[in-house]
């Protein structure tokens, strides 16, 4: 243990991690000591560095440990440490991992399992294959009314020009075919115009075939999420060529998912299971990309035996806090859109030209069910051609920060770029607080809280970090002291009017979801309260002391906007080259901007964060995609 002691000194562990190991060792050394075994010193540190390594990729969102890849995780620890450990590691080999009490194939439960040259928690290793065989399984196709669903989709959509392809009419008939499916697509692609003519045309086939409305529910992963799904999804219902029976089978109000499987007090688990599972037709669940394994792994577990789930996201969007890249690892065979190329199965192309006039049909179909059950909205309609926000985004997305960096140089009306500097710092810092003067302004002439809410949503800062002068607890510091030199707040503690918070713990009793934002103001006998929007679009106001854990949100960091936008976004990023800075991080944060998009950065940081890109170890990716349709141990 005494090299994992000196990499927890030098904080390249954390205690968990170490006591894990610790745990790990005891109970090989007591299985060998029954067995009357003597265990080798080089076998016992090995197991003990391959222990905390694993739990340590487990903090950092990996779902295990590839062995393979283990010598690049050492690169930043000391050469003497880096040396001993690799010394260690040329020694090993699965078979040999495969000895040890503590470890095995899945074959039976073990604190750790080696599965395809990778290194899992048992857990995970169960949640990563249940996850794989369940979409295996669900991929298969449905029996479909082909004449129904080619009517409905001419009636739901206007035919689209000669030679083109309507990918929302694909995303629609793809969800009809498969009991999962996944729709993706990047802002403005019309994923809840997509989403509210599935409903209608599934609402309209279900009630015909079974003779009873369908039970539709719809779910996010946070509260926000779920909020704006309820509205935007209301919105687009208005517009559907649509009779009035099949309307009033539609949902209208979105969950969360801990809500949606029912909580348990003092425990992670749910009461819906597959003993116990949903009642549900037919579940819609957006922001996809938020979610992280367990989760989907528990949707999955409870969902009924007949059931369809619809999944919805941007692929591109950074991965969930929590470990795993879900819908990254779903959506892997989307990755052969650089080509032009579809990967449908011929029996897939032949149903897809059927309902929806699908042109131009690849030469060579693919194989894979997965393939099958996913859909890619390729054409924005919020940002055209010229819209600097749109070019940004894609740019980024491509991973050519050079080509962002341009378009952020050429005054294009709705994007902007501040180099990072002391006094650009104190500009960004004036500019927002004179953006957030508006709701606060607005409270002090007795504005609704409906109304604060709304204007506080006009602007949001973004941050990569929490720490420092330009992380998330700066940045809140400098614009609260800029307020109050304005004027429009005064700060006598910890609680004071105007003070915007985010939610970051659930509290179910309150119906109050990590990620929801509320404003302190007055009410009408003038006591402090601070005024949410719940997931049922009620406007409530509770006392400070009630709250669950929470933090000022002038800035939050880009992970906290996902499920949001913003009419302008203003970000920054670090001075310094951090692993957090990716590709998919500043797509994110681009992409929460509807109207304005400001950066405060240096260039050398913007461009290498669009060459880096989020790559988590994961075997869902392999058991979906790469193993022939067979999900083993």
């Amino acid at each position: 243990m005494e090299l994992l002691h000196q990499l927890r000194q030098l904080q390249l562990i954390r205690p968990l991690d170490l006591q894990f190991a610790r745990f790990i060792l005891s109970e090989e050394l007591r299985d060998q000591a029954e067995r009357q075994l003597q265990s080798q010193t080089d076998d016992g540190e090995l197991l003990a560095l391959l222990a905390a390594l694993v739990s340590w990729q487990l903090g950092r969102g990996e779902v295990c440990l590839s062995l393979a890849g283990v010598a690049a995780l050492l690169d930043s620890w000391p050469t003497t440490l880096r040396e001993r450990a690799e010394r260690l590691l040329r020694a090993m080999s699965e078979s040999r991992v495969l000895s040890y009490a503590v470890i095995s194939d899945g074959c039976c439960e073990t604190p750790l399992v080696c599965s395809n040259g990778r290194l899992y928690l048992y857990r995970y290793w169960y949640y990563e294959t249940e996850v794989a065989n369940i979409i295996l399984t669900l991929t298969a196709p449905v029996d479909t009314d082909r004449a129904a669903i080619r009517a409905g989709l001419k009636r739901l959509f206007n035919a689209p020009d000669p030679g083109e392809t309507d990918w929302q009419q694909v995303a629609v008939a793809v969800a009809l075919s498969r009991r999962f499916s996944v729709i993706s697509g990047g802002p403005g692609t019309g994923k809840t115009t997509t989403v509210a003519r599935l409903l209608s045309l599934y609402a309209e086939q279900f009630s015909v075939r079974m003779q009873r409305a369908p039970v539709i529910r719809l779910a996010a992963p946070t509260g926000k999420a779920a909020a704006r799904l309820s509205e935007s999804l209301q919105s687009a219902q208005q517009a559907l060529n649509a009779s009035d029976a099949v309307r009033a089978m539609l949902p209208d109000q979105a969950v969360t998912l801990h809500r949606l499987l029912g909580p348990r007090p003092d425990s992670k688990n749910f009461r819906h299971n597959r003993n116990n599972p949903l009642h549900l037709d037919l579940l819609v669940v957006d922001e996809a990309s938020m979610i992280d394994l367990p989760m989907i792994y528990r949707l999955l577990d409870a969902l009924p035996a007949h059931a369809q789930l619809v999944m919805i996201g941007d692929r591109d969007q950074l991965a969930s806090v929590e470990a795993g890249s879900v819908l990254g690892d779903i959506c892997a065979w989307q990755q052969q859109e650089v080509t032009g190329e579809l990967c449908y199965s011929q029996e897939q192309l032949n149903y897809l030209q059927n309902v929806c006039d699908l042109q131009d049909p690849p030469s060579a179909p693919g194989s894979n069910p997965v393939a099958d059950a996913l859909a890619l909205l390729r054409k924005s309609y919020r940002f055209d051609q010229h819209s600097g926000i749109g070019q940004l985004a894609r740019a980024v997305n491509c991973g050519d920060g050079e080509q962002a960096a341009r378009l952020l140089s050429e005054n294009l009306g709705d994007i902007g770029f501040v180099p990072l500097s002391e006094s650009g710092y104190q500009q960004m810092v004036t500019e927002v607080a004179n953006g957030y003067a508006t709701y606060l302004q607005l409270m002090h002439n007795g504005g609704e809280p409906k109304q604060l809410l709304l204007a506080f949503n006009q602007l949001q800062l973004l941050a990569v970090v929490r720490q420092g002068v330009y992380g998330v607890e700066g940045l809140n510091l400098a614009i609260e002291a800029q307020l109050q030199r304005q004027k429009l707040i005064t700060v006598t503690g910890a609680w004071y009017s105007g003070r915007p918070v985010m939610i970051t713990r659930n509290d179910y009793q309150l119906g109050l979801y990590n990620g929801d934002i509320g404003i302190a103001a007055p009410d009408d006998r003038g006591k402090l309260r601070v005024w949410f929007e719940l997931s049922d679009g009620e406007i409530k106001g509770f006392l400070p002391g009630r709250l669950p854990e929470h933090e000022t949100v002038y800035a939050m960091t880009v992970h906290k906007s996902q499920g949001s936008e913003f009419d302008q976004v203003v970000m920054i990023l670090p001075a310094e080259d951090s692993a957090l800075l990716t590709r998919e991080l500043i797509y994110t944060g681009i992409t929460r901007a509807k109207t304005r998009f400001v950066l405060h950065a240096t260039t050398h940081a913007l461009i290498k964060g669009s060459q880096r890109r989020t790559e988590r170890a994961s075997g869902l990716s392999w058991r979906l995609w790469q193993s022939a349709g067979t999900c083993q141990g």
